[in-house]
C-alpha cells in the first residue's frame, strides 16, 4: 500500500475548494447570476470570480461527473452565503463519503492504490 506524502487536508485546501469554486462559479452564472452576486454569496471577490470563470484557478484537478452533477444541484440551492457554506461543506462530505477524494488525491501524488487513510 502505498501512503500519500500530502495530508488529505491540505489537498482539500489547494486544490478540491478551489475546483468546488470553480464549479459554483460556472453553475451559478449558467443560472443567469451577475459575477459581483456570485462573489457576495460565496464570499470570495469578484476578480476571483473572473478567474474561475476563465479558468484561471481551480483548474489543477479534474472533478468526476458525478460530483459535478452534485454541485450543479447545489449552486441551485445557494441563497445567501450562509446557505452557500452549508452547501460548500456538504459538498465537501460528499466527496469523501463517495470516495472522490481518493480519485483526486491520486490526480496530485499518482497512484495510491490500496490506501485507505481517511476511512479508518
Amino acid at each position: 500500500m502505498k501512503l500519500p506524502s500530502k495530508h488529505p487536508q491540505e489537498i482539500q485546501v489547494w486544490y478540491i475548494l478551489p475546483a468546488i469554486r470553480k464549479e459554483l462559479v460556472v453553475a451559478m452564472k449558467e443560472t443567469g447570476k451577475s459575477q459581483k452576486d456570485i462573489a457576495k454569496l460565496l464570499n470570495i471577490t469578484e476578480a476571483a470570480v473572473s478567474q474561475y470563470i476563465k479558468e484561471k484557478r481551480g483548474k489543477e484537478i479534474t472533478l468526476n461527473a458525478e460530483v459535478k452533477k452534485f454541485i450543479k444541484e447545489a449552486a441551485l440551492k445557494i441563497k445567501d452565503t450562509t446557505t452557500a457554506f452549508q452547501q460548500i461543506h456538504k459538498i465537501i462530505d460528499f466527496i469523501k463519503n463517495s470516495k472522490a477524494l481518493c480519485q483526486i488525491h491520486s490526480q496530485i501524488e499518482g497512484d495510491l492504490k490500496g490506501c485507505d487513510v481517511c476511512y479508518k
